[in-house]
Formats: C-alpha cells, sequence, structure tokens
C-alpha cells in the first residue's frame, strides 16, 4: 500500500451487565469510562440502553417512564465526565421527546462536556423478546455523521448494524468510522449450533461493512442473563464478544462473550485512505444502476 501519514486514536468500549437500578448501572458505566480513560482512550462507545434492563423483552406502558428528556440526567452526567477526562463519549439512551413520542437515540459528548450530535435509530425491530416497536418512533435525523475532536463519527444503533444501506450512507456522507451501541443475545432455548450460527452471522455483517466502505467498525455489546419480566419466554443472555475491526474487515480487539469487560485498542483512520485506494468501491460504483434499491421489493 501507498505510504499514508498515520492518524490513531486510541478507543474503549464499556461492556456491562445491567440491572434495573439506574444510579447502579450508570456507576457501572462510569467506573468503565474511567478504566477506558486511565489506559489512554480518547473515544468510549457504550452498549445501548445502558441505563436499564433492555425493557424491550415485553410491552408494558410503564417502561416509558424510564425514558428521559435529552440534554436530561444522563447526558449532564456523563458530559461531566467527558470534561473531566477529556474525551469523547457515545451514548444510548431512550429519548422522551414529547408526551408518547419516544426514541432510541445515540448521543455524542464533546471533550469539553457538550452535546455535539445525535443519532435516533431508524431500523426499529419487532420480533419475540424484541418487540421496540411499541416503544420506539424510527429515527428523523437520517444518516449524518457528528463531526468530534477525534474524527467524523458514524454513529448506528444496534438493528441498524444489519442493514448495508444505513453503513454505506454513513460512509457517503464521510464517516470516518462507525460505531454500535448493541443489545443483542441468544434465546437460552436455542441449540448450542444456533446460537454459534446468529452471533457469527452477527460479526460477519458488521465486517463486511468494513470492508465495503474501507472503515474500522466499532461494536460494543451488552452482556448477561436477563428474564423476561412477563414469564412468557426464557429470557435473554446477551453475547458481548464486543469487538474493533478495521478497514478490510480484520478483527483487532474483542471482548469476552459472558462477562463484564473493557475492551481497548488502537485504530489508524488513515488506514481507509490507503485500503480505498486499492479497494475502490466508492469509485466503481454504479449509482446510474441502482434505483431499485429504493423499492420495496422487486416483482
Amino acid at each position: 500500500m501507498d505510504a499514508v501519514a498515520t492518524k490513531k486514536i486510541r478507543v474503549g468500549l464499556v461492556q456491562q451487565t445491567c440491572s434495573g437500578d439506574r444510579a447502579m448501572n450508570l456507576e457501572q458505566t462510569i467506573a468503565g469510562i474511567r478504566n477506558a480513560a486511565q489506559q489512554g482512550a480518547r473515544l468510549v462507545l457504550l452498549q445501548e440502553l445502558h441505563t436499564s434492563l433492555y425493557f424491550c423483552q415485553t410491552e408494558d406502558t410503564r417502561c416509558f417512564d424510564l425514558a428521559e428528556s435529552i440534554p436530561g440526567p444522563s447526558t449532564a452526567q456523563l458530559g461531566k465526565i467527558a470534561a473531566e477526562l477529556n474525551i469523547v463519549i457515545v451514548a444510548s439512551l431512550f429519548e422522551r421527546r414529547a408526551a408518547g413520542l419516544y426514541h432510541n437515540t445515540a448521543v455524542v459528548l464533546e471533550s469539553d462536556g457538550s452535546t455535539v450530535g445525535t443519532y435516533r435509530k431508524m431500523h426499529i425491530p419487532d420480533d419475540p423478546g424484541f418487540y421496540e416497536k411499541f416503544y420506539f418512533t424510527p429515527g428523523d435525523l437520517g444518516f449524518t455523521p457528528v463531526n468530534t475532536s477525534v474524527g467524523r463519527l458514524g454513529v448506528l444503533v444496534c438493528w441498524d448494524q444489519w442493514f448495508p444501506e444505513a453503513a454505506r450512507l454513513m460512509a457517503l456522507a464521510g464517516a470516518e468510522m462507525l460505531l454500535y451501541p448493541t443489545a443483542i443475545g441468544w434465546n437460552p432455548d436455542d441449540d448450542a449450533q444456533e446460537q454459534i450460527r446468529q452471533r457469527d452471522a452477527w460479526i460477519t455483517v458488521q465486517r463486511a461493512h468494513a470492508i465495503a466502505n474501507g472503515l474500522p467498525v466499532l461494536v460494543c455489546n451488552r452482556t448477561g442473563f436477563e428474564a423476561d419480566p412477563s414469564g412468557h419466554s426464557a429470557g435473554i443472555q446477551f453475547w458481548g464478544s464486543s469487538f474493533v475491526c478495521g478497514a478490510q474487515g480484520e478483527i483487532v480487539a474483542s471482548a469476552v462473550a459472558d462477562a463484564a469487560d473493557t475492551l481497548i485498542t488502537d485504530i489508524d483512520l488513515a488506514r481507509s485512505e490507503q485500503v480505498r485506494r486499492i479497494w475502490p468501491y466508492l469509485r466503481d460504483r454504479r449509482i446510474d444502476a441502482y434505483a431499485d434499491l429504493l423499492r420495496r421489493y422487486r416483482d
């Protein structure tokens, strides 16, 4: 590859278990953030909905009480930590936008503590154990990267990670990396081989986003078992396995599956320039022939 000046930054991913105690969850989150900062991380990614249990296993109107405004208590608390540690934090919150209007929202906090960007989850699942359409209105902010002191962040959320269109649009808008706060796991009733297939597919599709767009990808997933409060299912065993991959899809760091973990690694944003010179996918896209992508299906 041609020589290109490096642009390295150290990143941290805080993978944690969650409980029904918001204060305890945030305490664990902040401990992970501090741990990452002490190891030199300048950017810290948190997992999806890290202030609470994953409440979408059931449809319960009482769970809307977990939502908060943005700006609000969590952005104030995490913004203070970002300013204290001089780092950028990407947090995932249950946003109360108005009465009866809620979003699954990622917030980017700059190193001075200010909120410099938000992303509202665009793709909303509605599957057994993941009844998110009951709680979340689809995002309306589009696929717009957030400019920060550590780079231009293409922030997406969980179910978005299965859609190549979302990753591509962030790349086309100039994102320098893709970040996915995530809450995904196994149904404990599934057999071991099915569980392996599911996690392998999850890792593979996101590595493919890195390859197809020539960008590093950061994925922070929750871990631990969370029971279904309705008792109608076996609950979810979140599979952790947070990871960072480079612009050719290579895994540069990965976390354990079954325990809290603070993952630290370095990424070089300049590698995207090198990779795109030899794999010029953006150059060779046939934008004149893609009109059918705007159709639900070709009958």
